[in-house]
């Protein structure tokens, strides 16, 4: 996961200084929130936590890639982060579809849009 981490911060975010530590891990099993990043308020590190049904080979690598991007667009708009507040909420506007596009990433934006369709189909039928 970490090498995953550098990679897309060093290809998509390379303009973003780490300004905190960043850690990122696989935490437990959830079938609707994907990722999540948080802010340790002692220790000032931002830790990003994503779904350990990624560790499933069958889930396309661009859909870890996306929600790894995803929860990297929050901490550049100072969610979690010690980066300022660019915005109110999070999600505001459709501000991460934007902010991926703008930084190439619309390739995984699209893998990840392609995938949960077929994804929440199946979870409809497992009810």
């Amino acid at each position: 996961l970490l090498f995953k981490l550098d990679f897309i911060w060093s290809k998509y975010f390379s303009d973003i200084p780490q300004t905190n530590k960043v850690f990122i891990r696989f935490g437990r099993f959830a079938k609707y929130r994907l990722g999540s990043i948080r802010l340790n308020r002692k220790t000032k590190a931002s830790f990003i936590t994503i779904t350990s049904m990624f560790k499933d080979p069958k889930i396309p690598s661009e859909v870890v890639d996306h929600t790894i991007g995803h929860e990297l667009v929050h901490y550049t708009h100072g969610f979690s982060s010690s980066h300022p507040r660019l915005h109110k909420y999070p999600h505001a506007g459709g501000v991460v579809k934007k902010e991926m596009e703008a930084r190439g990433m619309e390739h995984l934006y699209i893998a990840y849009k392609n995938w949960i369709k077929q994804y929440r189909k199946q979870i409809m039928v497992s009810r």
